[in-house]
């Protein structure tokens, strides 16, 4: 792909994580870590798919960029979005969060399509990302997939949306809601 095609794509990226990095509620960032992908309209594999080097990390209060957005720089992420756009080809963003049943519960409200998938029931041989999330894409895309963890698998919630501005907003009104229902002082969720 140009270099015509890739710099848009980067500039809203870091304008999508300049966002995240002024609003999300470190609550919402899970022990890996975060990270959020945008995809070239005909992405083919995670070369094709750009992402902070590094992840978004917790850091105190606040939210920080371990690194720089670039081309390739999340194989996990990159195959939830490559994944989603063999279903929907607008849908070329996502992003993971916690999982909490609060959290789960204020996206509910935010009136969200979500689906979940369950990790004990993976085929073999096969990448969890790539079956997880075909499995909840098949009547179309949704904007929220999350599945409840399994044996040394952090649960997790994944945002997806046309580009990371619509995958941003989400992830910050669910940080305004968060504050606003005082759910923040639950920030050690069970």
């Amino acid at each position: 792909m140009s270099q015509e095609e890739r710099d848009p794509v980067l500039r809203a990226l870091s304008a999508a994580v300049d966002l995240l990095r002024e609003g999300m509620d470190p609550c919402l960032v899970p022990e890996v870590g975060t990270n959020i992908a945008y995809a070239l309209e005909k992405a083919r594999g995670p070369e094709d798919v750009a992402a902070v080097r590094g992840r978004i990390v917790r850091l105190g209060e606040a939210v920080q960029p371990v690194g720089e957005v670039a081309f390739g720089a999340s194989d996990h992420v990159a195959r939830i979005v490559l994944t989603a756009m063999r279903y929907d080809s607008r849908v070329r963003a996502a992003a993971n969060i916690r999982f909490a049943e609060p959290i789960l519960h204020e996206l509910e409200e935010m009136m969200l399509d979500i689906r979940y998938f369950d990790r004990d029931q993976e085929p073999p041989g096969i990448k969890t990302m790539d079956w997880g999330v075909a499995s909840c894409c098949k009547t179309g895309v949704p904007d929220v997939i999350y599945d409840r963890g399994a044996s040394g698998k952090e649960p997790m919630v994944r945002i997806l949306g046309e580009d990371p501005g619509e995958v941003a907003h989400n992830i910050l009104k669910l940080s305004r809601r968060i504050k606003n229902t005082n759910l923040r002082d639950r920030c050690e969720w069970e």
